[in-house]
């Protein structure tokens, strides 16, 4: 055999003259012999319907080859006859070399037998051994797989999960798979999932009862935690007054200053709320802050490879329970169940921070912060709701100073609280709208109680409370009992209003996160000193006020209450941590300037009118006295009488500026009331001697102002005279000699600035001499003209040309 591939045939063509059928053997015969695809020629056989025809070309082309066969065996048979020579020698050494092993194998045998059963009993016995060593070991892994299985049920009973749980990984990762005994690895392929479920379902039922427990130990953390930051505050109050009165003292007396450095204890929450150092609650703590079994249902959750499901797990019952605390009952009112509402939230994230801080991941910050963002766009709904339907001013301080404690509360814990600081400051103007409101009622009552009598005190603690809390005393000395105020009741009355005022506005101001808010107190009290105790006082003097004794007293009143008004702005200042010195150094104007204007205007009005029942009498006079009066007119003696009277009275009451300024408008109405006389139609001439007995008139009110210089400071009692300007200059003008020195202007204002010319032509006209009377000339015809009369009448010509 040639493993050459054969050479490829090539088939002579045939002569034209061939029939087609011979053509397609010779195709056929070529391609068998170039081991090319018959699939052409059997597929045109069948198609053209000839298949006898191939299968005729097929037999044609194999007794063709039969002959080539014949010729290659013949030529191979001479090597075959050779190989089986070969062969059969080959045989013959194989018996013998059979025989020779025959042999071999029985020699061996008899030698090997006895062996062979040593060899059979020593394997027997090995399987022995193993088998025996086997059971032993199966015995020792049962004995173990009993032993922790015992250990789990020990702590299965005790409660003791986590351990139990161990257990269990023991026997599922080193026991299972080896156990020997098909029972009990039946058994452990049933109970340690069962068990797993188990544990699983009591931490679960301890971490539920642990959330509805942690609901109630919350509220009681948020209680105290907000009341430690309420002692805190009180703390910084109580620190506060102590340096506002080390500052009084110091703007007082330096000497007298004592300084004292306190130490102030820092409270934690956490001091009292159960927490150890390792993040464990140990239940101590004086409300339970006890976090063990959340920390022990994360623990086994995280064992048994549950921890995700876990956190989500108590995210989405820390939300729910959030969110179910946001709900604000409403068959109880806000104000009795804010301060529940506020300190449960307040609780909650105290135990919320705890968490983060110490719960190895069981809450991450991100959300906790959404919490805190759900929490605080809650509140801040509640509080705009609640806040839009209060109408008094006293629960929306209530609920802000509660707010606020909430607030510093978070604060330390890292929470921020703008947005809740935003609706409180929103709520500013309201409240003090609301609060504007109650005082002006309050006001309007102490006003009405008032008697208009000075106010008694009969002890000590009663001039204090009324008189120095308000810092309205005139001198440091205290005086002795039983003590007559110079004011009313309704003075301490409105002082301890507005004064109450000024503390709500700065209790509600205050821990608002606005640190300076003097400016805005200040801009409230004003708008209650102007718009309510000025307005009420205005309408009382208005209304009420009909008598002189009264308006004295009211008079009296508004002096006290511009030493209160000082008071008011210190105070407010003080409280607000204002330095006193910038205060002092911006003063205002007296707030309350309507109503002390309408007081003294009422006063001198009323004593206008008592007077002008005096003036009456100078229809008395005699216009035409052929001598004047010594001891002046009968009506200025009524009212000097009547002044003297009123000053013994009022000097008593009113401060001596007051009554200074009351004086000048009574004086210069009578000095206007003498001069209206000498002008009045009613009185159609007079003579000098009527004059003279004005000057003397005059001359007794002047001695009257001069007599008060003993009230009054330096020079006040010449304001008093020259309330008296105008009717003394026309006296001294009509008793001159040289009455047309009222035409130079020089001496016009030195001495006559206060004359009206249209009154001096009325009056110049009315005087005549005694010798000017009906037909008094012909008596008198040749004599020498008086020049007085003669100046005078150039001085009515030259008046009347000018006018």
């Amino acid at each position: 055999m040639h493993s050459s591939k054969p050479p490829r045939r090539k088939v002579a063509p045939a002569n034209g003259d061939d029939s087609g059928d011979k053509l397609d053997q010779l195709l056929l015969s070529s391609a068998i012999c170039n081991n090319e695809d018959l699939g052409p020629f059997i597929r045109k056989a069948f198609a053209s319907g000839k298949p006898e025809t191939l299968l005729h070309h097929l037999r044609q082309f194999a007794r063709s080859k039969e002959s080539e066969i014949e010729e290659v065996c013949k030529a191979h048979y001479q090597d075959f006859i050779l190989a089986v020579d070969d062969l059969r020698s080959l045989l013959s050494d194989v018996d013998d070399l059979k025989s020779s092993l025959s042999d071999s194998n029985s020699k061996l045998q008899s030698v090997a037998r006895p062996l062979l059963s040593s060899l059979d009993a020593f394997v027997e016995t090995r399987n022995v051994s193993r088998n025996v060593n086997l059971a032993i070991e199966s015995v020792h892994t049962c004995v173990e797989l009993m032993e922790v299985c015992s250990r789990a049920n020990r702590h299965l009973a005790g409660d003791n999960f986590y351990m139990a749980l161990k257990c269990v990984d023991t026997l599922e990762r080193e026991y299972l798979e080896k156990t020997p005994s098909t029972t009990l690895k039946r058994m452990l392929e049933r109970k340690i999932p069962e068990i797993r479920s188990h544990i699983e379902r009591k931490v679960s039922k301890e971490f539920g009862d642990w959330l509805v427990e942690i609901r109630v130990v919350s509220r009681n953390l948020g209680q105290l935690a907000i009341g430690q930051a309420s002692a805190a505050r009180q703390r910084e109050e109580d620190l506060r007054i102590k340096q506002r009165q080390a500052e009084e003292q110091s703007r007082l007396s330096v000497r007298d200053c004592i300084y004292a450095l306190e130490e102030e204890e820092d409270d934690e929450i956490a001091a009292g709320s159960g927490i150890g150092e390792d993040g464990y609650g140990n239940g101590g703590g004086i409300v339970g802050f006890d976090l063990t079994p959340l920390y022990r249902a994360y623990h086994i959750h995280q064992t048994l490879g549950l921890e995700e499901r876990f956190k989500q797990y108590y995210y989405e019952n820390r939300k729910l329970q959030l969110t179910s605390d946001f709900q604000v009952s409403s068959m109880t009112p806000f104000l009795e169940s804010h301060q529940t509402f506020f300190a449960q939230i307040a609780g909650f994230f105290v135990v919320e921070d705890r968490v983060l801080r110490t719960g190895g991941g069981l809450i991450l910050k991100m959300e906790v912060e959404n919490l805190w963002d759900i929490a605080v766009s809650k509140m801040c709904s509640v509080l705009e709701d609640q806040f839009s339907r209060m109408q008094t001013a006293n629960h929306l301080l209530l609920i802000k100073d509660y707010v606020s404690l909430l607030g510093v509360t978070l604060r330390r814990y890292g929470y921020p609280i703008d947005a809740l600081l935003d609706v409180l400051s929103k709520h500013r103007d309201k409240y003090h709208e609301l609060l504007l409101s109650d005082c002006r009622k309050q006001i309007a009552e102490a006003l009405a109680a008032d008697k208009f009598e000075q106010m008694l005190m009969k002890k000590e603690y009663e001039y204090s409370m009324n008189v120095l809390s308000f810092q309205i005393q005139t001198s440091d000395i205290v005086p002795a009992f039983p003590y007559v105020a110079p004011f009313s009741t309704t003075v301490p009355d409105c002082c301890r209003i507005v004064r109450s005022f000024i503390e709500d506005s700065v209790s509600f101001m205050s821990y608002g996160g606005q640190l300076e808010f003097y400016e805005i107190v200040k801009k409230y009290l004003d708008r209650l000193l102007t718009e309510v105790l000025d307005e009420a006082l205005l309408k009382l003097i208005n209304t009420s006020v009909s008598g002189v004794p009264q308006a004295m007293q009211m008079a009296a009143n508004m002096t006290v209450f511009e030493r209160a008004c000082d008071f008011f702005f210190r105070h407010a200042a003080q409280l607000s941590g204002i330095p006193l010195r910038m205060v002092e150094r911006s003063r205002r104007q007296f707030p309350l300037r309507k109503a002390r204007d309408a007081a003294e205007e009422t006063l001198s009005g009323l004593l206008k009118a008592k007077v002008d029942g005096f003036m009456l009498l100078i229809e008395n006079v005699n216009w035409m006295a052929d001598e004047p009066p010594q001891s002046g007119n009968e009506y200025v003696n009524e009212v000097i009488i009547y002044l003297e009277i009123l000053v013994s009275t009022a000097q008593q009451i009113l401060p001596t500026q007051v009554l200074k300024r009351v004086l000048q408008q009574v004086l210069s109405h009578i000095s206007e009331k003498i001069v209206g006389a000498l002008v009045s139609d009613s009185v159609k001439r007079f003579n000098v001697n009527a004059i003279i007995g004005f000057d003397v008139d005059i001359r007794l009110l002047e001695q009257f102002a001069d007599n008060q210089a003993s009230l009054f400071a330096d020079g006040d009692a010449d304001e008093l005279k020259m309330a008296l300007a105008e009717s003394r200059q026309l006296v001294n003008l009509l008793l001159s000699n040289h009455p047309e020195n009222f035409l130079n202007a020089v001496i016009r204002e030195r001495s006559y600035n206060t004359l009206d010319h249209r009154k001096v032509v009325i009056v110049s006209e009315k005087l005549r001499d005694p010798s000017d009377r009906l037909f008094g000339t012909f008596g008198s015809r040749g004599a020498r003209q008086n020049p007085k009369k003669k100046s005078l009448d150039t001085l009515i010509k030259r008046l009347k040309d000018v006018s």
